[in-house]
């Protein structure tokens, strides 16, 4: 969907702005808002470019930096912490060759930290794109990222 397309859909109220920056970031393939995504949501809220920059930077959902096809969102709850997300989050890093806050070579992966995803009754757990997996150790991630791998 276009820009001019995310627009319309959404009132010029600003209540509306989160789920537009939402829309307008999964829009682009890189996950990620552009100045220009930035402006027109401020034109279209009427609302001061600053403010919705600062929303877009406030919120670790939004990235003014181009990101990987899949982005990788670890749990480092304390719940997660607990269960072995230490060495989850390790293989991660180990089998995507990438630290947290970093996007693989190929575009294909960013991995980030989330302080909470909100399903400790699976801890350790990530999120990929929309999908949540829990109960993680070294082999379940390796299997995941291999699957992910191999839908393209």
């Amino acid at each position: 969907m276009d820009r001019d397309a995310i627009l319309r859909k959404y009132p010029p109220q600003s209540e509306n702005l989160l789920a537009l920056l939402h829309d307008l970031q999964d829009a682009r393939e890189l996950h990620y808002l552009t100045e220009e995504d930035l402006r027109a949501a401020a034109d279209h809220f009427h609302l001061p470019l600053s403010f919705v920059h600062g929303v877009a930077t406030f919120y670790t959902m939004y990235s003014l930096q181009p990101r990987g096809r899949h982005v990788i969102r670890f749990c480092q709850s304390p719940a997660c912490h607990l269960m072995g997300g230490v060495s989850v989050g390790k293989t991660l890093q180990k089998l995507l060759g990438v630290d947290f806050g970093e996007t693989t070579p190929d575009h294909e992966f960013t991995l980030e930290m989330s302080s909470c995803l909100g399903v400790c009754g699976v801890a350790p757990a990530m999120m990929v794109d929309d999908r949540v997996y829990g109960n993680l150790d070294e082999e379940k991630v390796a299997s995941i990222l291999e699957s992910i791998r191999r839908e393209k």
